[in-house]
């Protein structure tokens, strides 16, 4: 049967990159299901109801604000080690429309623990709606994409490798969903220390979460521990901030980005 070559793109060139690093991970799931009945309420009690999404991320950056092993990875340079980060920095994954093709593109926000809902919401839907171009983290990775093969791994493996640049190019973890679809990835892939996800989420507010980490790193007891920790952040501290919220946050929030 007769077929067709079809050229990589950019995108596609920039996935198989990150993959070729991220299968060198001795990567390893713990799973937890939840019962967000808590988070739930407060967030259905709400007229403008926060993203699924934006409240794991800010439960998560809160997570490892308290646990600091979340906040390592494990860099070759100088020599192997541990490298530890004052705060968190996530990556978030995006399927954006770009050149005809469906492609993603990881986005990055700095400490999303320190940041209100409504600001983190904002930020998201800016990386989902602006023109891809006009996003620095896209334009760089898609730049970046265009150069030859041994320059652009030679590079990324620098910036995983040296601590400080790791954090600010690709973040300290990373947050991948399609939960919306009624799916969800049992073997997502990374080159930081986890990445997590979640199933859909049932009227009672369960949900089968997942953190995949690097066994370098940390155990599966303090990712079991780390958890039910999150459970507890997701059930305490961002529903009593969902319950305090006011349309009036959001709408001021909305305006403010859209002004920049």
């Amino acid at each position: 049967m007769r077929g067709r070559p079809v050229k990589l793109s950019a995108a596609r060139r920039l996935v198989g990159d990150l993959m070729r690093f991220s299968i060198g991970v001795p990567r390893v799931t713990v799973q937890r299901q939840m019962r967000l009945s808590v988070l739930h309420e407060a967030r259905t009690n709400q007229s403008e109801r926060p993203s699924w999404m934006v409240l794991f991320l800010k439960g998560y950056g809160l997570l490892s604000k308290e646990m600091p092993e979340f906040r390592r990875a494990y860099v070759k340079l100088p020599r192997p080690q541990l490298y530890e980060y004052p705060g968190s920095v996530a990556s978030v994954a995006h399927e954006r429309e770009y050149q005809g093709e469906r492609v993603v593109l990881l986005s990055t926000i700095r400490t999303p623990e320190r940041r209100s809902i409504p600001e983190l919401s904002a930020l998201l839907q800016e990386a989902r709606s602006r023109p891809v171009l006009e996003i620095r983290e896209f334009r760089r990775a898609l730049k970046i994409a265009r150069f030859p093969a041994p320059l652009r791994r030679l590079l990324m493996w620098l910036s995983l490798n040296m601590g400080r640049q790791r954090g600010h190019r690709f973040g300290t973890f990373q947050l991948s969903v399609y939960s919306g679809l009624g799916a969800e990835s049992l073997n997502p892939l990374t080159p930081l220390t986890t990445i997590f996800n979640y199933g859909p989420i049932a009227e009672d507010g369960t949900v089968t979460v997942r953190i995949h980490y690097d066994h370098r790193v940390m155990d599966g007891a303090n990712v079991a521990r780390a958890l039910l920790r999150f459970e507890e952040i997701l059930n305490g501290e961002i529903a009593n901030e969902v319950a305090s919220l006011s349309a009036a946050e959001y709408a001021s929030i909305a305006a403010r980005k859209s002004s920049v």
